[in-house]
Protein backbone atom coordinates (compact mmCIF):
# COMPACT_ATOMS: atom_id res chain seq x y z
CA UNK A 1 0.00 0.00 0.00
CA UNK A 2 1.40 3.38 -0.99
CA UNK A 3 1.85 6.32 1.39
CA UNK A 4 -0.91 8.19 -0.42
CA UNK A 5 -3.33 5.27 0.08
CA UNK A 6 -2.48 5.11 3.78
CA UNK A 7 -3.06 8.86 4.13
CA UNK A 8 -6.36 8.61 2.23
CA UNK A 9 -7.60 5.83 4.52
CA UNK A 10 -6.67 7.90 7.57
CA UNK A 11 -8.59 10.90 6.22
CA UNK A 12 -11.55 8.63 5.45
CA UNK A 13 -11.44 7.34 9.03
CA UNK A 14 -11.42 10.88 10.42
CA UNK A 15 -14.32 11.92 8.20
CA UNK A 16 -16.27 8.84 9.30
CA UNK A 17 -15.50 9.75 12.92
CA UNK A 18 -17.02 13.23 12.35
CA UNK A 19 -20.30 11.98 10.82
CA UNK A 20 -22.18 11.48 14.14
CA UNK A 21 -21.33 15.08 15.11
CA UNK A 22 -22.46 16.31 11.71
CA UNK A 23 -25.74 14.41 12.01
CA UNK A 24 -26.46 15.76 15.51
CA UNK A 25 -25.78 19.33 14.47
CA UNK A 26 -27.73 18.94 11.22
CA UNK A 27 -30.67 17.58 13.22
CA UNK A 28 -30.46 20.63 15.47
CA UNK A 29 -30.47 22.91 12.45
CA UNK A 30 -33.22 21.22 10.43
CA UNK A 31 -35.42 19.64 13.11
CA UNK A 32 -36.00 16.72 10.71
CA UNK A 33 -34.05 13.47 10.30
CA UNK A 34 -34.26 13.17 6.52
CA UNK A 35 -33.42 16.84 5.95
CA UNK A 36 -30.51 16.44 8.36
CA UNK A 37 -29.21 13.41 6.46
CA UNK A 38 -29.52 15.33 3.18
CA UNK A 39 -27.58 18.23 4.68
CA UNK A 40 -24.82 15.93 5.93
CA UNK A 41 -24.61 14.27 2.52
CA UNK A 42 -24.37 17.64 0.81
CA UNK A 43 -21.69 18.70 3.29
CA UNK A 44 -19.58 15.61 2.67
CA UNK A 45 -19.95 15.97 -1.10
CA UNK A 46 -18.76 19.56 -0.89
CA UNK A 47 -15.93 18.80 1.55
CA UNK A 48 -14.49 15.66 -0.05
CA UNK A 49 -12.69 17.32 -2.99
CA UNK A 50 -11.18 19.91 -0.62
CA UNK A 51 -9.87 17.57 2.07
CA UNK A 52 -6.28 17.95 0.89
CA UNK A 53 -6.45 21.70 1.60
CA UNK A 54 -7.39 21.33 5.28
CA UNK A 55 -4.63 22.52 7.58
CA UNK A 56 -5.68 20.63 10.73
CA UNK A 57 -6.39 17.07 9.66
CA UNK A 58 -6.30 15.76 13.23
CA UNK A 59 -9.83 16.96 13.93
CA UNK A 60 -11.91 17.62 10.84
CA UNK A 61 -15.09 18.30 12.84
CA UNK A 62 -14.79 22.10 13.13
CA UNK A 63 -14.07 22.43 9.41
CA UNK A 64 -16.90 20.07 8.43
CA UNK A 65 -19.33 21.67 10.89
CA UNK A 66 -18.60 25.08 9.40
CA UNK A 67 -19.37 23.77 5.91
CA UNK A 68 -22.57 22.20 7.24
CA UNK A 69 -23.57 25.43 8.97
CA UNK A 70 -22.94 27.50 5.84
CA UNK A 71 -24.90 25.07 3.67
CA UNK A 72 -27.82 25.33 6.06
CA UNK A 73 -27.70 29.13 5.94
CA UNK A 74 -27.72 28.97 2.14
CA UNK A 75 -30.69 26.59 2.19
CA UNK A 76 -32.66 28.92 4.47
CA UNK A 77 -31.95 31.89 2.24
CA UNK A 78 -33.24 29.97 -0.78
CA UNK A 79 -36.31 28.75 1.12
CA UNK A 80 -37.18 32.18 2.43
CA UNK A 81 -37.24 33.51 -1.11
CA UNK A 82 -39.62 30.74 -2.17
CA UNK A 83 -41.81 30.13 0.87
CA UNK A 84 -43.32 32.27 3.59
CA UNK A 85 -41.30 31.94 6.81
CA UNK A 86 -44.35 30.56 8.68
CA UNK A 87 -44.25 27.42 6.58
CA UNK A 88 -40.52 26.67 6.73
CA UNK A 89 -40.39 25.14 10.20
CA UNK A 90 -41.13 21.44 10.36
CA UNK A 91 -43.57 20.91 13.22
CA UNK A 92 -43.84 17.14 12.83
CA UNK A 93 -42.90 15.08 15.81
CA UNK A 94 -40.33 12.38 15.24
CA UNK A 95 -41.41 10.25 18.17
CA UNK A 96 -38.72 7.95 19.53
CA UNK A 97 -39.28 4.23 19.26
CA UNK A 98 -38.39 3.59 22.92
CA UNK A 99 -39.63 5.13 26.12
CA UNK A 100 -37.75 8.34 26.86
CA UNK A 101 -37.18 9.48 30.42
CA UNK A 102 -39.19 12.46 31.65
CA UNK A 103 -36.09 14.54 32.25
CA UNK A 104 -34.72 13.88 28.77
CA UNK A 105 -38.07 14.66 27.12
CA UNK A 106 -38.39 17.90 29.12
CA UNK A 107 -34.83 18.87 28.22
CA UNK A 108 -35.45 18.27 24.52
CA UNK A 109 -38.72 20.22 24.63
CA UNK A 110 -37.04 23.09 26.45
CA UNK A 111 -34.14 23.01 24.00
CA UNK A 112 -36.62 23.13 21.12
CA UNK A 113 -38.16 26.31 22.53
CA UNK A 114 -34.86 28.18 22.50
CA UNK A 115 -34.02 30.52 19.64
CA UNK A 116 -32.11 28.71 16.91
CA UNK A 117 -28.81 30.53 17.51
CA UNK A 118 -28.95 29.57 21.20
CA UNK A 119 -29.68 25.92 20.35
CA UNK A 120 -26.77 25.88 17.93
CA UNK A 121 -24.30 27.16 20.51
CA UNK A 122 -25.53 24.72 23.18
CA UNK A 123 -25.22 21.75 20.83
CA UNK A 124 -21.80 22.69 19.50
CA UNK A 125 -20.31 23.42 22.93
CA UNK A 126 -22.32 21.17 25.23
CA UNK A 127 -22.70 18.09 23.05
CA UNK A 128 -19.98 18.32 20.43
CA UNK A 129 -17.50 19.62 23.01
CA UNK A 130 -16.01 22.21 20.68
CA UNK A 131 -14.09 25.22 21.93
CA UNK A 132 -15.64 28.67 21.99
CA UNK A 133 -13.26 29.79 19.27
CA UNK A 134 -14.19 26.82 17.04
CA UNK A 135 -17.88 27.63 17.48
CA UNK A 136 -17.23 31.29 16.70
CA UNK A 137 -15.51 30.23 13.50
CA UNK A 138 -18.28 27.81 12.54
CA UNK A 139 -21.05 30.34 13.15
CA UNK A 140 -18.96 33.23 11.80
CA UNK A 141 -19.56 35.41 14.86
CA UNK A 142 -17.19 37.02 17.39
CA UNK A 143 -16.01 34.98 20.37
CA UNK A 144 -17.88 37.27 22.78
CA UNK A 145 -21.12 36.61 20.91
CA UNK A 146 -20.66 32.87 21.38
CA UNK A 147 -20.04 33.37 25.08
CA UNK A 148 -23.07 35.63 25.58
CA UNK A 149 -25.34 33.34 23.52
CA UNK A 150 -24.20 30.36 25.55
CA UNK A 151 -24.86 32.19 28.81
CA UNK A 152 -28.33 33.29 27.66
CA UNK A 153 -29.11 29.82 26.32
CA UNK A 154 -28.16 28.17 29.60
CA UNK A 155 -30.23 30.69 31.57
CA UNK A 156 -33.27 30.24 29.32
CA UNK A 157 -32.94 26.46 29.33
CA UNK A 158 -32.63 26.36 33.11
CA UNK A 159 -35.66 28.66 33.51
CA UNK A 160 -37.70 26.56 31.08
CA UNK A 161 -36.77 23.36 32.90
CA UNK A 162 -37.70 24.87 36.26
CA UNK A 163 -41.00 26.13 34.83
CA UNK A 164 -41.80 22.70 33.41
CA UNK A 165 -41.17 20.98 36.73
CA UNK A 166 -43.50 23.28 38.75
CA UNK A 167 -46.40 21.12 39.83
CA UNK A 168 -44.71 17.92 38.74
CA UNK A 169 -42.37 15.68 40.67
CA UNK A 170 -39.10 17.41 41.38
CA UNK A 171 -36.44 16.33 38.94
CA UNK A 172 -33.01 17.66 39.83
CA UNK A 173 -31.61 19.86 37.07
CA UNK A 174 -28.06 18.89 36.28
CA UNK A 175 -25.80 21.80 35.62
CA UNK A 176 -25.18 22.28 31.92
CA UNK A 177 -21.53 22.58 31.17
Amino acid sequence: MSVKEVMLREVERRVAHAIPSLRRYARTLTNNHSDADDLVQECLEKAWPKLETVEDRDDLRPWLLKILHNLNVSRWRKLRRLISFDYTRDERSDAPTQEVSVECRQMLEALGQLPEHHRQVLVLIGIEDLSYSAVASIMDVPLGTVMSRLSRARTQLRAQMEKDTVGSPVIPMKKIR
